[in-house]
């Protein structure tokens, strides 16, 4: 299959007067890929025993997303080139006759991250899903780029129109020398319509904004507005449940929200809940919390308790009993309200009604419009956050749009 206007852009990138590109846009726009083989073919044809960078959220993503494609690519043995990867020095080295470059590859996921790349000299860097690594670690990755015709490879996502990345390099791409390339799905020639109809349907809100529209758009109004009570909320019956878990967000004053799941064909029902107000009803101990987590259970064989992994005290109670199996809560809260509102929309995820904190809350769960990255508000949001642990243990692993499991 041929390459679309824009992909075949990319690859003529080398040949222009610019410092860097750069690629925003939908996901799976074909973007990423052909990134990648272009920045091979790139500095493959200038350089010569050169160093330089493949940088991704972390070096796991970077690997996913970049490095195991490219050795899927049967253009480039086809054509003479060799490419190997050693897993214990994160390093692809690609040959090509007798020419011999050195590929390192970094992850960026916090501020700490820049000390990693300090101290090598590169001739150019390609960094994958850079809206979601720290600013620290870019201008330092870009620093280290010193050799003569060094080139910066920039893709990403869109996000808030105020991240650092929109308004220093997407809005600046002219200033910086940059050649800057907006992407959207029908960009990607391998993308069937049926496809193309799927991943409309997996988001909504400021999601399909940015994942499927490609803006950079403000997360506001409410989280879940595909919530729909008279959908997801059902009668509290018994069902053929074959599998049970137990999500728990746990505080001291503030609420304790704990709710028990069962998977009953294929789908998974919140089949009944425990909601405790601190400072409306008076705190309770560990040991009372764990007395409710037992009275929720009522005797199930549950597989895990997922547990925010800050609650210390409440964890080792749970283990100490040695009842349950803890599961430590995966807390990327973006990605976790996204693969919530896939489930909800493709009707993977409903509500006994007897479940009355929860459906509250999900009618009163709202994006903060003060602040300049996503971020909920701080307040009916105890159940939302136990409902999230679930999810992201539940759902996760098959949410393709995920970008914390690689979905550029």
């Amino acid at each position: 299959m041929g390459l679309s206007k824009k992909q075949a852009q990319i690859l003529t990138f080398p040949k222009s007067k610019y410092l860097a590109l750069i690629c925003d846009g939908a996901v799976r726009s074909g973007k990423t890929s052909i990134m990648a083989l272009a920045f091979v073919l790139w500095l493959t044809h200038d350089f010569n025993q050169k160093n330089f960078a493949i940088c991704g959220k972390s070096v796991q993503s970077a690997v996913r997303n970049v490095i195991q494609p490219l050795l899927a690519v049967r253009y480039l043995p086809q054509h003479g080139f060799g490419l190997r990867y050693s897993v214990s020095n994160h390093l692809l080295t690609v040959t090509r006759g007798k020419t011999v470059n050195y590929i390192y590859v970094f992850g960026g996921k916090d501020e700490s991250s820049a000390a990693l790349i300090q101290g090598i000299t590169l001739a150019g860097v390609l960094l994958d899903e850079v809206a979601l690594m720290p600013q620290s670690f870019v201008n330092q990755a870009l620093a280290r780029c010193s050799v003569e015709g060094a080139r910066f490879w920039f893709n990403c996502n869109p996000d808030n129109p105020q991240h650092w990345f929109y308004q220093d390099w997407i809005l600046k791409h002219k200033e910086k020398n940059a050649r800057y390339l907006h992407f959207l799905m029908t960009d990607n020639p391998s993308l069937s319509q049926e496809t193309l109809t799927r991943y409309e349907s997996l988001y909504s809100g400021v999601f399909y904004d940015r994942y499927v529209r490609g803006r950079w758009v403000v997360a506001e109004g409410l989280i879940y507005p595909m919530f729909h009570a008279d959908y997801h909320v059902k009668p509290t019956e018994p069902r053929p449940y074959d599998t049970y878990k137990i999500s728990c967000d746990y505080g001291t004053l503030n609420p304790t929200s704990m709710g028990l799941w069962g998977r009953s064909n294929g789908v998974w029902y919140r089949v009944k809940e425990y909601y405790h107000d601190g400072r409306k009803d008076g705190s309770r101990t560990d040991e009372e919390h764990y007395e409710a987590l037992e009275n929720l259970a009522a005797g199930k064989p549950i597989e895990s308790v997922i547990v925010d992994p800050s609650a210390a005290s409440f964890i080792e109670t749970i283990e100490r009993h040695g009842r349950f199996y803890v599961s430590r809560a995966e807390n990327a809260v973006v990605d976790g309200i996204r693969v919530t509102q896939t489930a909800l929309k493709s009707g993977k995820l409903f509500f006994n009604d007897c479940c009355e904190d929860c459906i509250r809350e999900f009618g009163l769960y709202r994006w903060d419009e003060k602040w300049p990255e996503d971020r909920p508000m701080k307040e009916n949001d105890h159940a939302m956050d136990d409902v999230r642990y679930f999810c992201m243990d539940a759902f996760a692993h098959e949410n393709p749009g995920a970008v914390w499991i690689g979905g550029i």
